[in-house]
C-alpha cells in the first residue's frame, strides 16, 4: 500500500504503486503491435484485470463510442479501488505528474471523453470536474 503524503500546504496527495514490471512490458508489447493491437490489450486485461493503463488503453481502442465507454468506466471504477486501497478518502490529490497514476486519469478522462460522444453530458461534466479537483493542474485531453 503506498502512503498518502500530508501536507501543511494543502490536500493530501495519493499515489497509486506501479504495476508489476512483466505488465507493463506485456502492455508496451501489445501497443506495439500492428495487427491485432485491441486484442493483444484486451489480453492484457484479462491477465492482470487492476492494471488501470491498460484499461485506458483498451477504451482508446475501443471499436465504438459504446465500447469505449465501457472500458473507460472499469478503469475508472478499478481505479477507485485501487485509490481506497492505497489511503485516498474520497478526497486530496491524483497527480499527473507520478506515472504510476497516469493509467487512472488517463480512464477518467476517456470516461469524459466518451461519455460527450454518446450524448451523457451531465456525465462528462462530472468526470472534468473530477480531473480538476484531483490534478488542478490537469488538462483534459492531454497526450
Amino acid at each position: 500500500m503506498t502512503d498518502v503524503n500530508l501536507s501543511a500546504s494543502g490536500p493530501p496527495e495519493t499515489i497509486l504503486d506501479p504495476e508489476p514490471d512483466d505488465a507493463q512490458e506485456a502492455l508496451r508489447a501489445a501497443l506495439a503491435r500492428v495487427d491485432g493491437r485491441r486484442d493483444a490489450v484486451a489480453d492484457v486485461c484479462a491477465r492482470w484485470p487492476r492494471y488501470l493503463d491498460a484499461w485506458a488503453q483498451l477504451g482508446r481502442l475501443g471499436r465504438d463510442d459504446v465500447e469505449a465507454y465501457a472500458y473507460f468506466r472499469v478503469g475508472y471504477h478499478r481505479g477507485l479501488d485501487r485509490l481506497r486501497q492505497s489511503g485516498w478518502r474520497g478526497s486530496g490529490y491524483v497527480r499527473w505528474r507520478y506515472e504510476t497514476n497516469r493509467g487512472f486519469l488517463r480512464a477518467l478522462d476517456g470516461l469524459r471523453s466518451a461519455a460527450e460522444a454518446i450524448g451523457e453530458p451531465d456525465e462528462a461534466q462530472r468526470c472534468a470536474e473530477f480531473l480538476r479537483q484531483l490534478d488542478p493542474d490537469y488538462t483534459p485531453g492531454r497526450e
